[in-house]
């Protein structure tokens, strides 16, 4: 009887113990949908899924998951390559720092199309500790960078450090701070390789506190782009006995023997190694090349088939946001062309790995001195507009990806815009026509013949973007303004039936363009006009008209992406949009006041 009674109690005990574990689940799940409702509120399900601030749509744009019909996350997968162990996207956070809520709702979609692999570039925004003076004052907390991380674990999300190792440290550099480290005191880019106790102390330190918030087995060390190779005295003995490739092999080698110290494994750009590859071999085995492609010939920086054969991992990297673009013009035929063409090649020569990387800017920088080696600041060379408005490009890299066949642009970019915007026929091949049409610079347009009516701009667009008085036609004919005003046109004409904050995107970015090439128009006028002092009043007026304009511009683009950036990184991407027109209108006009 006793024993029957403990099997009883036994029982009862275990059932309450299951019924906690199913009670406890379901508090876990309902919290989560707390904490991110984008995983449960239907209402949401009409939103865009990608990057979409409006002052009537909330941030639902990374909601895509919830469609369940995007291009880039369809559940359909027996057709999806696994030919990729690193799936990965790199993230630009040097000028354009986002906000943290954006960052896990990008890395959320992300995850959704099947990305395991996030690489983080910092930079200043990362909170070192021994080396606080680095940290911009977009810098998140250390809590705030392990909330990311844990959140991506979540998504079995790998989070790779980027931390520039070699070039590109001007962030760094140009604090005196480090001033013994310096290549050259006046290009703040690189430190001297000629330098090791110097550098190892350095950058032990600083992946060690990388390490303190990831736990990725990866450190990506930088190695790009390292200009001043031999510029120094001591760099050019060190040329002079052991050539280009020992001086920048015995630098990259020191890295990664720290990282490797430290039981991780080093990632690192291959451009130098392709250009140099003689003491390639000097690195450890395991250490992973980057192929970084944006649209050229594979032997662009040295013959690729010296890095195939070396036995390293290699992965490629492709790019949606790289030179030439800035605010101004967008290459996206390029970019298309990059991820059709770039994925496929990846494949055929066994990557194990690829990156869509995106460039806030170019990574080099004008100095601004009070006094000789008094340096007030670094002002970034070449702004492009946030990766808020590149969703397309983004859904296009996430297909591609998926996707045994290369991709189709012109299909893609149609199935696209009727899904996202519910387009017909007619108006996504217009779309399709007008993103694809070629953006030059200003300078390929001048003296070219005008085009037709149907490139002229549509009434309500001239009260926007003014134009020049009539009594004085000193405008020279340029057609890259013509046709990007005819684009202009189109995008105000085309109405989307749904995602309506994702469109203005494009709006914004063309109208930007427009407003700049008719400043372009203003500037190149007035440096050919032998008379200016008498034409003097009417470049004003237009200069004036052209600025309300912007301040115009500029409302409309706080609100697309005041949840991606913070207020004062927005008052700092406006103020440079129109800083070159402010200057020739306070010039022209002997303005002594703020204008």
């Amino acid at each position: 009887m006793k024993t029957k009674v403990l099997q009883r109690v036994k029982k009862a005990k275990s059932r309450i113990w299951l019924f906690m574990m199913i009670t406890a689940c379901m508090i876990h799940v309902a919290a989560a949908q707390v904490q991110f409702p984008l995983l449960s509120q239907p209402a949401l399900q009409e939103q865009s899924a990608t990057f979409s601030y409006g002052k009537q749509e909330t941030l639902t744009a990374l909601a895509r998951h919830n469609e369940g019909a995007s291009l880039a996350d369809s559940k359909d997968t027996k057709d999806r390559p696994n030919d990729f162990k690193v799936r990965g996207v790199h993230l630009d956070l040097r000028i354009q720092v986002m906000k943290l809520p954006a960052l896990k709702k990008l890395a959320l979609r992300f995850s959704k199309a099947g990305i395991n692999t996030i690489i983080m570039e910092w930079e200043g925004s990362y909170p070192y500790d021994q080396d606080a003076v680095v940290s911009n004052r977009y810098a998140y907390t250390p809590e705030q960078v392990r909330s990311f991380i844990h959140y991506c674990d979540s998504l079995r999300i790998d989070v790779i450090p980027l931390q520039q190792s070699f070039g590109h440290l001007e962030y760094i550099l140009r604090h005196d701070k480090y001033a013994a480290l310096r290549e050259d005191q006046q290009d703040l880019s690189q430190v001297c390789p000629s330098k090791p106790a110097l550098n190892k102390v350095l950058f032990r330190r600083l992946y060690k506190e990388m390490i303190e918030t990831h736990h990725s087995r990866y450190i990506h060390i930088g190695g790009d782009e390292t200009h001043l190779l031999g510029h120094c005295k001591l760099c050019q003995r060190t040329v002079d006995s052991i050539g280009v490739s020992g001086l920048y092999f015995n630098h990259i080698k020191l890295l990664c023997d720290i990282v490797t110290s430290l039981g991780k494994t080093p990632v690192l750009w291959a451009d130098i190694a392709l250009k140099y590859p003689k003491y390639i071999h000097l690195l450890p085995k395991g250490t992973v090349f980057i192929d970084w492609n944006y649209g050229w010939s594979p032997d662009r920086f040295g013959a690729l088939d010296t890095l195939l054969s070396s036995g390293y991992e290699i992965w490629g990297a492709l790019s949606i946001r790289s030179y030439p673009d800035n605010y101004f013009l967008t290459s996206w035929q390029t970019h298309f062309g990059n991820i059709r063409d770039f994925i496929p090649f990846c494949r055929a020569n066994h990557y194990q790995g690829i990156i869509m990387t995106s460039w806030s800017t170019s990574g080099e920088y004008a100095p601004v001195y009070e006094a000789e080696n008094a340096l007030l600041d670094l002002i970034p060379i070449r702004r492009c507009y946030p990766i808020s408005g590149f969703d397309i490009l983004i859904s296009a890299y996430l297909k591609a990806i998926q996707q045994k066949a290369p991709l189709n642009i012109k299909e893609f970019i149609t199935r696209y815009s009727k899904q996202e915007f519910g387009f017909n026929d007619q108006e996504a091949k217009e779309f399709t026509a007008a993103l694809l049409q070629p953006q030059k610079p200003f300078g390929d347009g001048i003296n070219n013949k005008l085009k037709g009516k149907e490139q002229a701009a549509s009434a309500s667009l001239r009260q926007s973007l003014p134009t020049l008085p009539k009594q004085r036609p000193l405008l020279p004919p340029n057609s890259v303004v013509q046709d990007a005003v005819a684009t202009a046109k189109l995008y105000h004409r085309l109405q989307p039936k749904q995602h309506k904050a994702l469109f203005a995107h494009y709006r914004l970015m063309q109208d930007i363009r427009v407003g700049h090439l008719r400043f372009q128009q203003i500037q190149q006028a007035v440096n050919q006009d032998t008379q200016l002092l008498q034409h003097r009043s009417q470049y004003v007026d237009s200069l004036s008209s052209l600025l309300d304009t912007a301040v115009a511009l500029n409302r409309r683009f706080n609100a697309l992406n005041q949840k991606l950036l913070y207020p004062g990184a927005l008052r700092t991407e406006n103020k440079v949009r129109e800083e070159g027109m402010l200057q020739l209108y306070n010039r022209l006009a002997q303005n002594r006041d703020e204008k």
